[in-house]
This record gives C-alpha cells, structure tokens and sequence, in this order.
C-alpha cells in the first residue's frame, strides 16, 4: 500500500466519521448514513490494499 493511499483512506474515514457527527448533531438521518458509507468504503479500501501487500511480498 502506497503512503498516498493511505493518507487517501485515513481522509474518507476522517470525513465520514465527520459527516455521520454532524448528520447525528442534525438529525439529518441521510447526512449520518452517507457518514458511515464513507468509513465503509475507506475499510473496504484499506482491505483491499492489505491483501495486495500480502500478494506482494
């Protein structure tokens, strides 16, 4: 996994972690779900890296 990656990753679960704050301080239920689709993605993301490393070396 490149550091870029990583830094790009780490961001999306930042921001999600961000959006599903402030969609939960809102009430704004869709603000919260995208919030956490985010961090899902970034996982996903993340995992899929680790198993290229795995192949890798």
């Amino acid at each position: 996994m490149s550091a870029a990656d990583k830094i790009k990753n780490a961001a999306q679960d930042v921001a999600g972690k961000a959006k599903e704050a402030a969609g939960g301080a809102k009430g704004d239920e869709a603000l919260r779900r995208e919030g956490q689709a985010d961090q899902g993605a970034a996982d996903l993301k993340q995992r899929g890296e680790h198993v290229k490393d795995a192949f890798k070396g």
